[in-house]
């Protein structure tokens, strides 16, 4: 564990260091982009480029927050964080979301107030060169955040990136409706700002719902769920994976647990082992720290009990809405069997099947105390 968590903060500082190195590129160019289009926009009296200017701002702001937010992510453990700070980087990215949202608000009732006022624009060439040159600049701006994002695992560069492609079209329409105004006359500054002004609003409000998601605790993706399972059940004697939970303490730090099904004739040096192996095969292949592998113990040398979880397995998942059953344990001796039953969340009345599961095994051996556990889809 000890060993895992060095490897980590190595991994975190070389991390950061690239979010930073990245966010303090997107600041410059979004400063001089914004200063730029504020001048523009000024000296065309356009209210859609000084909008387009203030998006910029709103940029560049967003990535000094990401820069805050990634020095404070990566302070160190301590006795009262004992998992580090990670999860400061989703406080940061609902910061960034807040801002955006502001930006994108403001802007729209600007856009409305000239709209039932309109002013005369008056565009350069200079001004159409300084809005297409600013085009271009988002464009690559946006292709390299996004990709270095998604190299580093990085929300906050992620959308900063896509937000900078959307500032690109953004920044086109905005030169189209300048080309359309100096050749038929036709102003659309105020509408083009209506526009982008709603597009920034609706980058803001992903943002945050995305953000959100993460701290409410959204479900794992199911590809990296599927592949730590088959991951797990390599192992020589493990049967099966069940009830994997992931617990993220930042985007490069993640914690495990599940429950894996072996034989009953283990011995306790054995299961300890093979706990080890693991979780050393899981972060090797997926950078995953299992903190706790719980087992399901498979009875192997009754053909009785076999029989019985074949027929009582049949009898389930006849039902609809039942997606799976696992860690079935029958005590002969005692007359008690065990197991973990899931049921779909889409199914409106979960506890009503869980009940009917229960009467259906009960009938089919009366003789037997059941315990039967409602497990979580996850």
């Amino acid at each position: 564990m000890e060993q895992n968590n060095m490897d980590l903060s190595r991994a975190m500082e070389n991390r950061n260091k690239i979010i930073i190195r990245t966010s303090v590129i997107g600041i410059i160019a979004n400063i001089f982009l914004a200063g730029f289009k504020a001048v523009v926009g000024v000296m065309a009296n356009s209210i859609a480029v000084i909008l387009d200017a203030v998006n910029n701002l709103s940029d560049a702001m967003s990535s000094v927050i990401t820069i805050i937010g990634t020095k404070l992510a990566g302070k160190r453990p301590d006795k009262k964080h004992p998992l580090g700070y990670g999860r400061i980087e989703y406080l940061s990215a609902m910061i960034v979301a807040a801002i955006v949202l502001y930006a994108g608000i403001t802007s729209l009732v600007e856009s409305i107030k000239k709209m039932i006022h309109p002013e005369k624009a008056d565009y350069s060439v200079i001004s159409l060169i300084v809005i297409a040159s600013a085009v271009a600049v988002k464009l690559i701006l946006g292709s390299f955040v996004k990709k270095t994002g998604e190299k580093v695992n990085s929300g906050s560069l992620i959308a900063s990136g896509s937000d900078a492609l959307f500032d690109a079209i953004l920044s086109a329409s905005v030169l189209l409706s300048a080309v359309i105004y100096l050749i038929w006359g036709v102003g659309l500054e105020p509408y083009v700002g209506v526009i982008i002004s709603l597009f920034i609003i609706r980058s803001g409000i992903e943002m945050l719902t995305d953000t959100l998601d993460e701290i409410l605790g959204r479900r794992a993706d199911r590809e990296q769920v599927e592949q730590l399972k088959k991951t797990i059940c390599e192992e020589e004697n493990v049967s099966g994976a069940y009830d994997l939970i992931l617990h993220s303490y930042g985007p490069e730090k993640t914690i495990g647990s599940v429950h894996v099904e072996i034989p009953d004739t283990l011995t306790a040096n054995e299961i300890d082992m093979l706990e080890r192996r693991i979780s050393q095969r899981v972060f090797a292949k997926h950078g995953v720290i299992m903190a706790g592998i719980g087992i399901y113990s498979i009875n192997t040398e009754s053909d009785e009990i076999n029989a019985m979880r074949s027929e009582i397995t049949r009898v389930i998942m006849e039902h609809e809405g039942v997606l799976q059953l696992h860690g079935f344990y029958a005590d002969l001796e005692h007359k008690t069997v065990t197991f973990d039953v899931i049921i779909d969340y889409a199914l409106k009345d979960r506890e009503s099947l869980y009940e009917h599961i229960s009467e259906d095994v009960r009938r089919l051996y009366p003789d037997y105390e059941f315990h039967i556990n409602l497990d979580i889809d996850i």
